[in-house]
């Protein structure tokens, strides 16, 4: 296994353009943390309860469930992923019951809808209490009876065109606060977003406007001072054809009868209609992988550690889950 590329990193911070399956690759990400023995906690802020699906639980309450366990390595005992699905309304009354001692008071501004109000009309109040609940998680672990200090945080963020705005919305906070408590916890997010503890990975497919997407999503990070950590390639064809036989599926050049002969040895029955499909579907992959291809080029060259995952035939169900997680420890981003 290959030496993390993150290794002082606690909270890795999950985002991509709808549709990479930035979901799937955050899930991945925490099993295969997991499967070092770390205690994990994956969060999820968009209200979706994409884990719960992922992982076939119910949908998950506004506290941490035991959800998976890690691989089993050698005699490395493996740790376990506990989900957290983060409402935006009840981190309020959590933060108003932890620093405003408003307990009850809390919860009768709930029942008449005030919370909900506040959190509806300013969108920027929605992002600080959910990045705060996710540095509370990060810094302290979990509280009360079984209480428990993470080893590892993984939050499956919003898309990548958010990213930056999501988690520098602090930042703004601590230059309106200029002083006291707000502004001291506004500070210390912001200090452990922009540290080598954090870091914030990016997911694509190989096509033209993701890719670029996360290319834009690099440099806006960077600018706002937030650490980049790798890009993970996700849903990528299998590369097992080489270049001659690309080439010829491309250009229509297949040898009919070769492809006709090997389905005979097969055992199979063919008829015209059957090898014509073939060679249309060889056509389609060939031109496919060539687009692949280029923007796997572009990719190359963001300046980041790069990880690719396959398509999954099956689709992403738990045993998909573990191996793309398999994977990622292989390519050691975990």
């Amino acid at each position: 296994m290959p030496a993390p590329a993150f290794p002082r990193a606690k909270l890795h911070v999950v985002t991509g353009k709808g549709g990479t399956g930035k979901t799937t690759v955050a899930a991945s990400l925490a099993l295969a943390l997991a499967s070092q023995g770390k205690d994990v906690l994956l969060c999820e802020v968009e209200g979706r309860q994409g884990i719960a699906r992922l992982f076939d639980v119910e949908p998950l309450p506004y506290e941490e469930r035991r959800i998976a366990v890690g691989l089993e390595a050698g005699d490395e005992h493996p740790g376990t992923v506990y989900g957290l699905h983060i409402e935006p309304e009840a981190a309020l009354l959590e933060y108003l019951a932890m620093y405003y001692r408003l307990g009850r008071a809390g919860r009768a501004l709930d029942r008449f809808g005030v919370i909900e109000f506040a959190t509806t009309l300013a969108p920027g109040v929605r992002d600080v209490l959910l990045t705060g609940k996710v540095f509370e998680a990060a810094k302290k672990g979990r509280r009360g009876r079984d209480s428990r200090l993470y080893d590892a945080v993984v939050l499956d963020a919003p898309p990548t065109g958010r990213i930056a705005r999501f988690l520098g919305v602090n930042s703004e906070l601590a230059g309106l606060a200029k002083m006291g408590p707000i502004k001291s916890q506004a500070d210390s997010v912001m200090s452990l977003f922009r540290s080598e503890r954090t870091a914030i990975h990016l997911v694509t497919v190989l096509e033209e406007m993701p890719v670029q997407e996360t290319a834009d999503g690099i440099a806006e990070l960077r600018e706002a001072g937030l650490p980049v950590g790798g890009v993970v390639v996700n849903l990528a064809r299998p590369r097992d054809l080489d270049e001659a036989d690309l080439k010829a599926a491309r250009e229509g050049t297949l040898d009919r009868a070769a492809v006709t002969a090997d389905l005979e040895t097969a055992g199979l029955s063919i008829d015209d209609g059957l090898v014509t499909g073939l060679l249309t579907e060889a056509h389609d992959h060939a031109v496919r992988r060539a687009l692949e291809d280029h923007q796997r080029e572009i990719v190359s060259e963001l300046g980041v550690p790069t990880y690719e995952l396959p398509r999954l035939a099956a689709g992403a169900d738990l045993g998909g889950l573990y191996e793309l997680a398999a994977l990622l420890e292989q390519q050691g981003l975990a």
